[in-house]
């Protein structure tokens, strides 16, 4: 039976992918820190249906000695270093913790996987954000880097140092350069849950008003679910390559905006105001990926349309907040 580890894997991303794998046949170790487990009822919550069924160590990406310790007990085939200081509106605020968890922690993972799992193939969850003030559009894998914070630069330096552990010592190491993705299960932080939460409770009655930065600012937003997918057929190629996983199509927040509201039959501009305090100190505008050598390499494309998951998310969230107000 494969062995996978999975930093991160109480996020968003990890959880989806920990479910993939299982169904795969797969042996899941995941990467938490001491105080989810300690907290497991908040901290756990999205893997929550699936603890009997894979093991949890307790590791920090800050500590080289703790990533090493598990890596060398696991001693995996595949490893998804998904785990990130990930919300970019805060790495403004924070900028040396992101640079710091975000670069030393890839390079922690890099290191122990190279003295004790050199066989183990590596995933490093690049991202979009790299692309930041875009030189072309769409973007593709030759697209160069212009990242406009300190979370993009931390992503920049991942993606560096992967490469080079791929070409200096000969790790089957590879980037996946995944644009947005959302599900049920994004965190409250992100503007579409930030949307979609707004407007379940609005439409429930709980608020009257969603607040806003920047209407105009585009992204290339996908399914969580279909992404995780194409990090798995990554590692599963003959030679290690970095991919490009987006839908191709780009739409703007205000798109967002109307997609929600219009769901649930509500007039977006009655309910949302802009606020100039929430624009981000320096914007990336216009974000679309080029997903075609994937497509070609291992013919993935993704399934769940923008409008799709929108409307997914939008249930998700009525769900939620109806069960909170029967509590």
């Amino acid at each position: 039976m494969k062995k996978v580890l999975i930093t991160g894997i109480t996020g968003q991303d990890g959880s989806y992918l920990a479910e993939s794998l299982l169904s795969k046949g797969y042996e899941v170790h995941g990467i938490v820190r001491r105080v989810a487990l300690e907290d497991p009822e908040h901290r756990l919550w999205r893997i929550k249906h699936i603890l009997d069924k894979i093991v949890l160590h307790s590791a920090s990406l800050e500590s080289f000695p703790s990533i090493f310790k598990v890596v060398d007990k696991v001693k995996p085939h595949e490893c998804y270093h998904l785990a990130a200081q990930s919300y970019v509106s805060y790495s403004f605020e924070d900028e040396f913790s992101t640079i710091d968890t975000n670069i030393g922690g890839t390079h922690f993972v890099l290191a122990a996987i190279k003295e004790r799992a050199p066989h183990c193939k590596f995933y490093f969850a690049a991202s979009s954000e790299m692309f930041g003030n875009v030189k072309e559009t769409p973007q593709n894998e030759n697209t160069p880097f212009y990242p406009r914070s300190a979370y993009g630069i931390s992503k920049v330096a991942g993606y560096h140092l992967t490469r080079n552990y791929r070409e200096a010592y000969g790790l089957f190491a590879l980037s996946g350069i995944l644009f947005n993705h959302e599900s049920p299960r994004r965190g409250n932080e992100f503007v579409t849950r930030k949307v979609t939460n707004a407007v379940a409770k609005i439409k429930l009655g709980v608020e009257k008003e969603l607040r806003l930065g920047n209407l105009e600012a585009k992204r290339d937003w996908g399914f969580a679910g279909d992404y995780v997918e194409a990090m798995w057929l990554m590692l599963q190629q003959d030679k290690p390559e970095d991919f490009v996983i987006a839908t191709g199509v780009s739409h703007s927040v205000k798109d967002l905006v109307e997609t929600a509201f219009s769901y649930v039959g509500l007039n977006w501009e009655k309910h949302v105001f802009i606020d100039e305090k929430l624009y981000r100190p320096s914007e990336v505008f216009d974000l679309k990926g080029d997903y075609s050598k994937a497509k070609k390499k291992f013919h993935w494309e993704p399934k769940v349309s923008f409008k799709e998951l929108i409307h997914m998310m939008v249930d998700a969230d009525i769900m939620k907040f109806k069960k909170q107000l029967l509590v």
